[in-house]
């Protein structure tokens, strides 16, 4: 409620006046704080200033002067203070206004300020006196804090901002379900469905498609509306007034005032126990899945580069570039990854790093409503001690750390693990370096992930409790070949105390004498003989690599009777 008094008795300075949220259309509680200009209210109002969220300048319509002061003293001050919000014009006394006032007229008088000075939001007429647009005034101060324009529009060009143009090309494509490049009659109403919690009547939907179709060539096609025609609508919107439809889309999609995903969007809260690794649930698998056949334009099973481009185009890009995917994973003859290989490489990535998933789930467009969350595409294990205890796992993907001297063939056996050829020129692993592959254990597929760090990270890998805690078997490998190669790891083996967990030695370049080799084994056998763990295998033949990849040395590995899985 508003009190208006004579001039004899109006206040210098009106104390602070709060409206309470259920008075406002957008639900916030708003404290109007009232100023004074004299030399005595000076620091109080500085003080003030640098408070606001949005300063409403009032001038009177019926003194030139003060509206003149406001380019010339006014926004120079509030920029001198550092200050960077919203501002409104406000001319008040208009009842005093001598003759009507056209729009254009008015615009004229104001467009020069607003160009010169992109703080100012809009500028609004009222009468204090009569009253007319009081409310207006604070609505408009409300809107600019909540709902800006500035990040949005480029008010002297007239055009969107390269920042909005590019958030709204990514919903597009989102909304785009079929991926044919226009936002068909289902897709719109599902889209409006998602943002405003109402689908788009047939009438409606017919005048949105006649104003882009007369405004915007190329906005309409197959009785749809384009990339160029969302653009165009959302253009409109802000023109008219209505820049809280374009951020009711925006905030709907994830984006903060910046206009990047928000961080409590891209990594919603998941905690994972201790001891549990993280998998993608069935939900996670049918979303990848579905994604992958719908990118796979030419629907031969697997996805090409271009393909992937397209794929990951709403999103920062592939995230797995520095790992020289898809050369970690199943691909086909022409280094194309297959379903097989691309689910793999997501539940490889889901356990080494499931913040990651989360995030290109956000990027990926991942179903996210108030009764279905992102993180129902991940499901957490049972903890990796209590089924060792057990001997039964019941995880679907594990972890295996490949051991072994420089040379010793280690990269070489990741390769053969996922149908990669046998590479003659010795390349010598510097990083970390990840495959994974779907196996078969007794007519149940598993997920197993490789991991070697070369020479030089081995140890410091398995002196750590914390790393080594996240593996479910250990591969030592051994150049037959090469005596120095197999007390690497016997030194290894002797240096670090993982007899709990389960161990495989492999020996490669087979043409060794085979004196030799047995008392090799001889030695493993004394390392591991009284070894909680108790696994061994010495791999003999691996010129072989396509015997590699059949699990066949998996399912050894794990179908003793003690480590069933």
């Amino acid at each position: 409620m508003f009190a208006f008094f004579s001039s004899a008795t109006v206040q210098h300075v009106v104390p602070e006046v709060t409206i309470p949220p259920e008075v406002t259309p957008e639900n916030v509680t708003t404290y109007i704080v009232d100023s004074g200009c004299t030399p005595q209210d000076r620091p109080h109002l500085e003080s003030e200033i640098r408070k606001a969220h949005v300063i409403c300048v009032v001038y009177a319509i019926d003194n030139p002067h003060s509206f003149d002061r406001i380019p010339a003293y006014w926004l120079p001050y509030f920029r001198q203070l550092g200050v960077n919000v919203p501002v409104i014009l406000v001319g008040n006394k208009m009842d005093l206004r001598g003759g009507e006032v056209t729009n254009e007229a008015l615009e004229g008088e104001v467009l020069p300020v607003m160009n010169e000075f992109k703080e100012v939001d809009t500028c609004v007429e009222c009468s204090a006196k009569m009253p007319l647009n009081v409310p207006e005034v604070f609505y408009l101060a409300q809107k600019a804090v909540l709902h800006p324009t500035a990040p949005l529009y480029d008010s002297r060009d007239h055009v969107l901002k390269k920042e909005c143009i590019s958030a709204l090309r990514r919903i597009f494509k989102l909304c785009d379900i079929n991926k044919d490049g226009v936002l068909d009659a289902a897709e719109l109403n599902e889209f409006q469905s998602k943002c405003f919690d109402a689908p788009l009547q047939a009438q409606e939907l017919e005048g949105i498609k006649e104003m882009v179709r007369e405004h915007a060539a190329g906005g309409v096609r197959d009785e749809g509306l384009t990339e160029e025609g969302f653009l165009y609508l959302h253009t409109v919107f802000i023109q008219r007034g209505r820049p809280e439809t374009t951020w009711a889309v925006l905030r709907k999609f994830g984006y903060g005032e910046d206009l990047k995903l928000t961080e409590e969007f891209l990594y919603p809260k998941f905690d994972v126990p201790h001891d549990c690794s993280v998998e993608l649930s069935p939900a996670g698998i049918q979303f990848f899945t579905e994604l992958f056949e719908t990118f796979d334009k030419d629907q031969d099973g697997a996805l090409k580069h271009d393909e992937l481009e397209e794929l990951f185009s709403t999103s920062p890009g592939n995230p797995w570039v520095s790992q020289k995917f898809p050369d970690t994973t199943v691909a086909d003859d022409a280094g194309a990854v297959t379903l097989q290989g691309w689910l793999a490489q997501w539940s490889m990535t889901t356990l080494l790093n499931h913040k990651t998933t989360l995030e290109y789930l956000a990027y990926l467009g991942y179903p996210h409503t108030p009764t279905t969350s992102r993180t129902s595409s991940l499901s957490i294990t049972r903890p990796r001690k209590a089924e060792r205890r057990k001997g039964k796992s019941t995880r679907g993907v594990l972890l295996c750390y490949v051991c072994g001297a420089a040379g010793s063939g280690k990269t070489s056996l990741l390769r053969a693990f996922i149908g990669r050829k046998f590479s003659e020129v010795y390349d010598p692993t510097k990083k970390m370096n990840s495959v994974v592959n779907v196996v078969e254990i007794e007519g149940v597929e598993k997920t197993l992930v490789l991991q070697e760090f070369g020479s030089r990270y081995e140890a410091e890998t398995l002196k750590s409790s914390k790393k080594t805690d996240l593996a479910d078997v250990i591969v030592y490998v051994h150049d037959s070949s090469d005596t120095n190669s197999f007390s690497y790891i016997s030194n290894l083996r002797q240096q670090y105390s993982l007899d709990h967990i389960p161990t495989l030695f492999v020996a490669t370049k087979s043409d060794l004498d085979l004196a030799m080799q047995l008392r090799m084994y001889a030695t493993i056998f004394t390392l591991v003989g009284g070894a909680g763990a108790g696994l061994l295998l010495v791999y003999r033949t691996f010129a072989r690599p396509g015997t590699f990849g059949n699990g066949q040395w998996f399912t050894w590995l794990f179908g003793l009777g003690r480590r069933e899985l």
